[in-house]
């Protein structure tokens, strides 16, 4: 049985055709006050999979998760496999100053508080988090499904990573599809110039296909496009696993030169067009 989520419920659905499973009805509302009302809708057996991103608002999507976890905990039901796809507070899974929360930590916490017995998510921020929970913690990669989409929508591609750190994430579709990477690297030209320019390849005529893990304010992946315009990409795909997409960040990478944008559904976005679903399924089967 998988129940979904007021933020997850296209993907839930989806993951319950894939598995075969039933999609159990959950009724979700707010008070006047603005307080939280849950009641699941369904009689729930042992086994049950919950699916609840944590993204935007993250506060409303924690409190309804914990509400779900703890409601099915009280059914008497004690294997529940709770899925985050987008793990909302997971930038800070240590203490960089003190004095600061460790938000990571004290959502994990509360998610093995309120009941979860296994959680899977994807592409966490850090896989340091998966350390933080007592309970089994699985952090899947949706860059096969990304490699697919990229294998369906663009001939000849060179992966790019915005900036080195995202250049595990570009080697990985890359070697799914079995075809050229880089990253965008800074060269100091001089104590007043720095220039900003692909490392290894000539991007010029090709089509270049961004990767990152998320996208917030887009200024880094606007950047990115900036700079494979100035060195005559052919076509520019930009690609992410989380599109988190602050304010206007679409319309800036659109307005740098993107000829496509493209993320999964472990959030709710226009751009959310490759699905995560069977990456799920497949690890709970």
């Amino acid at each position: 049985m998988i129940i979904g989520g007021s933020s997850s419920q296209k993907l839930a659905a989806n993951i319950a055709q894939e598995m075969g499973d039933v999609l159990c009805p959950l009724e979700s509302r707010k008070f006047p006050d603005g307080e939280r009302y849950v009641r699941i809708k369904g009689e729930v057996e042992e086994g049950v999979v919950v699916v609840q991103s944590t993204g935007y608002p993250q506060d409303e999507n924690l409190m309804e998760l914990f509400l779900i976890l703890k409601t099915i905990r009280d059914m008497g039901i004690t294997n529940i496999r709770t899925v985050i796809p987008y793990f909302g507070y997971g930038r800070q899974e240590k203490s960089f100053n003190y004095g600061e929360a460790v938000s990571a930590d004290v959502v994990c916490q509360l998610i093995e508080f309120a009941g979860a017995s296994s959680i899977y998510s994807i592409n966490l921020h850090e896989q340091s988090i998966c350390d933080l929970f007592k309970i089994p913690a699985y952090n899947l990669s949706a860059m096969p499904a990304i490699a697919n989409y990229v294998k369906d929508n663009v001939e000849d591609p060179v992966i790019i990573a915005p900036d080195k750190g995202a250049l595990g994430f570009a080697q990985e579709v890359a070697s799914l599809l079995n075809c050229q990477c880089d990253h965008l690297e800074k060269i100091r030209l001089s104590p007043e110039k720095v220039e900003t320019k692909p490392k290894n390849l000539d991007i010029e005529g090709r089509d270049a296909v961004i990767i990152d893990d998320i996208i917030s304010t887009g200024g880094t992946i606007v950047n990115a496009c900036s700079i494979l315009k100035e060195h005559q990409a052919s076509r520019i795909v930009v690609s992410c696993v989380h599109p988190v997409l602050v304010g206007d960040a679409l319309l800036k990478i659109f307005a740098a030169g993107a000829d496509d944008v493209v993320g999964t559904d472990t959030l709710k976005s226009e751009v959310s067009n490759v699905s995560v679903a069977s990456l799920v399924a497949d690890a709970l089967k």
